[in-house]
């Protein structure tokens, strides 16, 4: 093989590493990162509108008694 052929696919080589890192990298930073984070949020909405439900059954029974 001659050098240039070595070259070329040295760093084809090296480019597939960083490309499969980085898509590796990728991968986990949504597995730890942002999946939690989206439930996080999505517990707090749900959490919210269960609050504001209690809430206003509450004030419709305070309404019924005057």
């Amino acid at each position: 093989m001659s050098e240039a052929a070595l070259v070329y696919f040295g760093a084809g080589t090296l480019l597939f590493f960083f490309w499969a890192y980085g898509i590796v990298s990728f991968a986990l930073d949504c597995k730890n990162k942002f999946l939690p984070a989206a439930a996080r949020l999505a517990a707090n909405w749900r959490a919210r509108r269960r609050d504001e439900s209690r809430e206003e059954e509450r004030e419709q029974r305070e309404q019924q008694l005057y």
